[in-house]
């Protein structure tokens, strides 16, 4: 699957801190009805065998909606059920590393901080780049904060698609104004909210005021 920068422009990923008894199947769906445009599957604590059925019923659900489904992380799983590609951080596989496995036509997205590693990951191959934290976030404890000025200076100075990611909701998104992202990655302010139909498409109506 070829890469389009408008898919990125509101980019959901999973989280199953707030099924409260709700199926993630059930919550993605209300994403996808809401208009996200992008989606990656994150799963930390499940095992393997759930995580392969998991991935390949969702990425069935986004095909219905014709958005792009990822694997975070595990490019194995990725392989095994065929997703549209796969998102890694700076501690695993490099982009060199995952497209011999993957495969030319795959998404690989690569989870940056800093304009050096940004550049790398262009020359390594990198389809899209996720930069943050932007924002404090509760849902990745470890994520440090990148500031506006770096955000924007990683934007110019690759021509691959980025995004920003950590911590970023309807209240804070037009501080990433004019920064040169072409869509946000967001957990909590879709995952949740109360009303997850509602919520993403108020925020897909933000992300297109400051793009």
């Amino acid at each position: 699957m070829k890469l389009d920068k408008k898919d990125l422009l509101l980019y959901a990923v999973t989280d199953r801190s707030w099924l409260n008894g709700e199926s993630l199947y059930s919550q993605v769906e209300k994403a996808l009805i809401g208009g996200t445009t992008f989606l990656q599957l994150r799963e930390k604590e499940l095992e393997k065998e759930d995580f392969l059925k998991e991935a390949i019923d969702i990425k069935e659900l986004c095909g219905k909606y014709q958005v792009p489904f990822i694997i975070n992380d595990d490019v194995d799983i990725a392989l095994k059920m065929q997703a549209d590609g796969v998102h890694v951080g700076q501690g695993d596989m490099n982009p060199i590393e995952v497209r011999k496995i993957l495969g030319e036509d795959k998404i690989i997205g690569v989870s940056v901080q800093t304009v050096e590693q940004a550049k790398l990951a262009q020359q390594q191959g990198a389809d899209y780049l996720g930069v943050g934290a932007v924002f404090t976030t509760g849902t990745k404890t470890d994520a440090k904060d990148v500031s506006y000025e770096i955000l924007k200076e990683i934007c110019s100075c690759v021509d691959i698609p980025v995004v920003a990611i950590g911590g970023i909701n309807k209240n804070n998104i037009s501080k990433l104004f004019e920064s040169g992202i072409c869509g946000v990655a967001v957990v909590s302010a879709i995952f949740a909210q109360r009303d997850i139909v509602s919520a993403t498409k108020e925020l897909k109506q933000l992300v297109k005021n400051i793009i």
